[in-house]
């Protein structure tokens, strides 16, 4: 089966009203922070963004599917000298409209450029926020598996009585660990921060994250000929890495010249596209059913 990467044209609030029930596997997007990116998108205020943002992730808890997943890239912004409170308002809200906060990853922007603030330091990282509607989902660790690292060489050497059992936290939390279990291993799980770079000079997008990031959590949580949907196309980087991973996609972008320049960049990767205008997607579900299964 040909995957397919269906980009859409228009504002996602009404588009994705249009998508089946329960037939995306992965959502993976980064919406415009509030009062940022206003030269490109309008910018919505913080004491606004909460109630801009429901009424897409209502929509985006219908068509995720029970073993679905939802990552959520966003930061809040400092506001007269303090941070902002608009992503932890929107988690509680969510929450109460039924997601599950499962988890919240950091990427680290390796290669963030000094800078001076008279009471804070530079922001180099984001949040990555995991929603899920059931507490069982699909999860693909070992595909994101890393080397062992050279702490093992040393750690590993000499063990204590107490290494070769279940040792369990002081603080009662329940998690503990054998460290005998890393004998001979050469590839271990990672941690929830994730070390990319930033890339957005080459995408002629103002707000551009590298292939690297979706590229990670596709693999993590989806498998070939798996549904991934950006609900804010933007430069459309998470539909691309999608189609280079075999996956299908649907993107929707409400400006007409990103929608315009994605259409030519999967072109030129000589990646399978569906274009649909504004006025088009009356009948999403039939032009979309290479990408919804």
């Amino acid at each position: 089966m040909n995957n397919y990467a269906n980009i859409f044209l228009g504002d996602c609030k009404q588009i994705l009203k249009k998508i089946p029930d329960n037939s995306i596997d992965l959502i993976f997007t980064s919406p415009p922070y509030a009062d940022q990116r206003k030269s490109t998108y309008g910018g919505i205020a913080p004491n606004k963004y909460v109630k801009w943002f429901l009424p897409i992730s209502k929509e985006l808890l219908r068509v995720l599917k029970p073993d679905g997943t939802f990552v959520l890239n966003i930061k809040e912004k400092v506001i007269d000298g303090e941070r902002s409170t608009y992503v932890m308002e929107l988690i509680i809200e969510m929450r109460k409209q039924g997601w599950l906060w499962t988890e919240e990853f950091i990427w680290h922007k390796k290669n963030s450029y000094p800078g001076k603030w008279s009471n804070r330091f530079r922001d180099s990282w984001e949040r990555l926020l995991q929603f899920n509607k059931n507490k069982k989902f699909n999860m693909y660790q070992d595909a994101v598996k890393v080397p062992i690292g050279d702490w093992a060489k040393s750690r590993l050497k000499n063990l204590s009585e107490t290494d070769k059992i279940r040792d369990n936290a002081k603080n009662g939390s329940g998690f503990g660990k054998n460290i005998s279990n890393w004998i001979g291993r050469e590839m271990v799980y990672p941690t929830n921060v994730v070390y990319l770079a930033t890339e957005c000079n080459n995408k002629n997008h103002s707000a551009a994250f590298p292939e690297g990031l979706p590229e990670w959590f596709i693999k993590l949580f989806t498998q070939e000929n798996d549904v991934v949907l950006d609900p804010f196309m933007g430069s459309g980087t998470t539909n691309i890495v999608a189609q280079k991973m075999k996956r299908n996609s649907i993107g929707i972008e409400i400006l007409p010249e990103y929608y315009e320049m994605v259409s030519k960049i999967i072109n030129q990767e000589k990646l399978t596209i569906a274009k649909y205008q504004n006025t088009d997607y009356e009948n999403i579900e039939d032009s979309s059913r290479y990408a919804i299964r």
